[in-house]
């Protein structure tokens, strides 16, 4: 991360009043869907995704928003260095797992069948 950004301790009250401005969409868009029972499931979804949107875009206006966005963008930036599994190495692990998985359950079954035998001798039945 960019050490060069400072930390705010605590949110000014302007972004308190845009978080509330942001929660208040959000809570428009859904508090619509319901209200608005009698339109079509599309516009009503509409409604929803508006809310979503619109209380995102007041959020990214705060100090947490600006910090969110360079987050991603250096999150993007580092998933350009990421050397990803050809499809073979990929079902290659996969494989491995798949059968770690069974190796385990087998084990475990085998656990549970011999303390089930236990507790069934020692409460003699």
């Amino acid at each position: 991360m960019n050490s060069n950004v400072q930390q705010p301790n605590s949110a000014n009250a302007g972004d308190i009043v845009k978080y509330v401005v942001a929660i208040l969409l959000v809570a428009a868009g859904l508090f619509g869907y319901s209200w608005f029972s009698d339109w079509a499931g599309a516009l009503r979804a509409l409604l929803v995704v508006g809310g979503l949107v619109a209380g995102a875009g007041v959020f990214l206006l705060t100090a947490k928003g600006v910090q969110t966005r360079e987050f991603l963008s250096e999150s993007k930036f580092e998933l350009r260095k990421v050397v990803w599994p050809t499809r073979q190495e990929a079902m290659q692990t996969t494989w491995v797992v798949m059968i770690a998985v069974a190796v385990l359950s087998l084990i475990l079954a085998g656990f549970d069948v011999v303390i089930q035998a236990a507790v069934k001798w020692l409460l003699g039945r």
